[in-house]
């Protein structure tokens, strides 16, 4: 008999009843209050079943760090994301191992700080023209609104493309591949999978969809040649893991691209659309936001440089993501016997840790559902610990898109927000949505406002703004 089962083996948690035990991450079951629930009474560490799976809840700062970053060579990613090859294929975010430290220095230098300096300027582009399609007084919903800005944004600073007149179409495809995520975490999904039923006909359509996409923008560069220092030039130009050094195959690359597209452009759109919301619930917070942008920015369009002196926008967006983390949840996967605490917990445990319970514990946040941007100072931030706060992951497999994230949110809020401010529309649902990222579960329907005149600028239009920005850069 292995060690381990003659050991204390599992913390204290709830004793779920069939079919709870399946089915309490499906809808109607909240799974934030599911799990919120059991760190309440049970504690930092807690365990609980879901059918077969033994899974161990953690909500301590530093056994997340030791499960994260101390010792991440002893886990895998969880079963749920490994499922998620279906829709993305090997890409970062489910592959392991050697291969998925390849392909992370591979992608690396597209996300240096020189590359992100070069987006930067096609973030604020994007960011001025939709500024310039807004109407005073219209009803938008912000989340499709941000939806559509970022995932134009990669297409033309990762991909070197126009995607903007497909926008519509990818993003209900996003959405119907993200909508799979109850699907997935089902019980013998894999089998159900290749029936003839709705969501995997569903999910089939949308990733033939955005293949479709994906596989021109690669037929197209592979045609042009390659662009210095894009991502997709980097992976067509890698050579593979095999011993003869062959190119990446064209589906390696559509999975890389894949993830990336989907990835990169979701959480950004997400984050900034709970910015708004909150904003639009805190006016006081708002109108500090605007000084800020006025005293920087004098009435024209934000640069890269304009980064360090913008600290209260990016103090306003870490408290976005501290009370609704575009990735709400992470999860690995012992391989093997594994010590934490005062338990050996055995092999293939589920060890899950949730930014929504974390990010919200009175300990590290005091008063944890108010919106305070002050909690972002730097002597604040230091009298913390380093996991009680963790919108991006940590350790090896953290995010390799941080900083073009950061960089995009702080550059579309401040060139928005300069101009315009947005309001919930009365009576309008607010209500998180739990699928592989947060969304807002109905939308987020807000009427448009345009600011004041800004000092400094006179007859100011954002396109003679533009003009004179890009012939400064040119």
């Amino acid at each position: 008999m292995p060690i381990y089962r003659q050991l204390n083996t599992y913390p204290p948690g709830p004793e779920l009843r069939f079919p709870a035990q399946l089915f309490h991450f499906r809808p109607p079951a909240d799974p934030l209050a599911f799990l919120s629930g059991i760190a309440r009474k049970y504690g930092d560490i807690a365990h609980y079943r879901a059918g077969r799976q033994h899974v161990v809840l953690l909500s301590d700062p530093e056994l997340i760090r030791e499960v994260l970053a101390a010792d991440s060579r002893t886990f895998v990613k969880s079963r749920v994301m490994q499922r998620t090859k279906v829709l993305l294929g090997e890409g970062l975010l489910t592959s392991e191992g050697e291969f998925h430290m390849r392909q992370r220095r591979l992608v690396q230098p597209a996300f240096h700080r020189q590359r992100i300096a070069v987006y930067a300027r096609s973030m604020v582009e994007l960011a001025a023209q939709a500024c310039e399609h807004w109407k005073d007084g219209a009803m938008v919903d912000m989340h499709q609104q941000m939806m559509r800005l970022t995932l134009a944004i990669v297409g033309r600073t990762l991909f070197s493309v126009d995607v903007e007149n497909e926008a519509a179409d990818l993003g209900a495809a996003i959405t119907a591949l993200l909508d799979l995520f109850p699907f997935l975490v089902m019980p013998f999904s894999e089998w159900l999978e290749k029936l003839p039923i709705g969501p995997p006909r569903k999910a089939a359509r949308a990733v033939r969809r955005l293949d479709k996409t994906i596989y021109r923008i690669i037929e197209s560069r592979r045609a042009q040649g390659s662009v210095d220092g894009e991502l997709l030039s980097l992976l067509l130009q890698s050579h593979g893991v095999e011993a003869d050094g062959d190119h990446m195959s064209d589906r390696q690359v559509r999975d890389e691209c894949m993830t990336l597209f989907v990835a990169g452009h979701e959480t950004t759109a997400v984050a900034l659309t709970w910015t708004w919301y909150l904003l639009s619930q805190n006016p006081e917070i708002e109108a500090r936001l605007h000084k800020e942008i006025n005293s920087v920015l004098q009435g024209r369009l934000p640069t890269f440089d304009d980064l360090p002196q913008l600290r209260y926008a990016e103090m306003v967006l870490a408290e976005s993501m501290r009370l609704y983390p575009p990735a709400w949840t992470v999860a690995r996967m012992t391989l093997e016997p594994y010590r934490i605490a005062k338990y050996l917990l055995p092999p293939r445990t589920l060890l899950m840790m949730s930014q929504w319970i974390v990010h919200r514990d009175a300990r590290y946040f005091p008063d944890p559902d108010r919106f305070d941007p002050e909690r972002w100072t730097l002597e604040a931030r230091s009298s913390r610990p380093r996991f009680s706060y963790f919108p991006f992951g940590g350790g090896p497999r953290q995010c390799v898109g941080e900083g073009f994230a950061w960089t995009e949110s702080i550059l579309l809020l401040v060139t928005l927000a300069q101009h315009w401010t947005v309001r919930l529309v009365p009576g309008h649902p607010v209500e998180p949505q739990p699928r592989l990222t947060l969304r807002p579960k109905y939308g987020m329907k807000m009427v448009l406002k345009k600011r004041a005149q800004q000092p400094g600028n006179g007859n100011w239009r954002i396109s003679d703004t533009l003009a004179a920005a890009n012939s400064t850069l040119a």
